[in-house]
């Protein structure tokens, strides 16, 4: 894999903000700051919509428990794609995965994808919950649902968060047909980099400068 330098890795982060505490405040300096980093696009809770800022918007949808009805996670994407938000990212009802009942989890997935047509959608399936067998049938429902990327987790569920084998087990069930996205936990820039090798293709960071600090210019 070619070495990426600082600017390159910058343009594969969400810049996010998901604390419940976070006020409009906090989100006004996580935009300047990621603008200042160079980042790909900020991620924020949907009560937090308009933002003002020249990056993408990205926000969350079912989060974290993802045990909202298809029709809340629909009305949700749909609201926070109204408010400028260019990307989602729901989360899958894991007890449903869990349970093997992947077609429910194709169907959650397509009714956010039908009422948000236009969003980048990415659905977290929470990986460090699953097994291997679990991780692959939800990425493959993902892609059947029309999801563009598959996303490891929330970063909230006490089983962990992202891992460099679940980023390539989703990767080899994609290949290069949806993105995959790595969060959770990524806190150094090693992390970072053993997930973009792992074949992740964005990286939700809430400690942004910090990993980059860690690549060269």
């Amino acid at each position: 894999m070619t070495k990426l330098n600082r600017a390159q890795v910058a343009q594969l982060v969400d810049h996010t903000l998901l604390k419940p505490e976070a006020t409009a405040d906090d989100v006004r300096a996580l935009v300047a700051e990621g603008e200042r980093l160079g980042v790909f696009s900020v991620c924020v809770s949907p009560s937090m919509l308009p933002l003002e800022t020249s990056l993408p918007v990205a926000v969350v949808c079912g989060f974290p428990s993802g045990k909202h009805t298809s029709a809340v996670k629909a009305a949700e994407a749909a609201e926070s794609a109204r408010l400028g938000a260019a990307e989602v990212d729901m989360v899958i009802d894991i007890g449903a995965a869990r349970a093997g009942d992947y077609a429910a989890v194709a169907a959650d997935i397509a009714a956010v994808r039908q009422a948000a047509p236009d969003v980048l959608l990415k659905v977290i399936i929470e990986s460090a919950a699953l097994t291997d067998e679990q991780i692959v049938a939800c990425c493959e429902a993902s892609e059947r649902a029309g999801a563009d990327y598959v996303k490891t987790s929330t970063g909230f569920h006490p089983a962990g968060g992202a891992s460099a084998h679940a980023v390539r087990l989703m990767r080899e069930t994609v290949g290069d047909r949806l993105g995959v996205k790595a969060s959770g936990g990524i806190r150094t820039s090693e992390a970072a980099a053993e997930m973009i090798e792992a074949g992740a293709s964005r990286l939700g960071l809430s400690g942004t400068e910090s990993v980059l600090a860690g690549f060269e210019e």
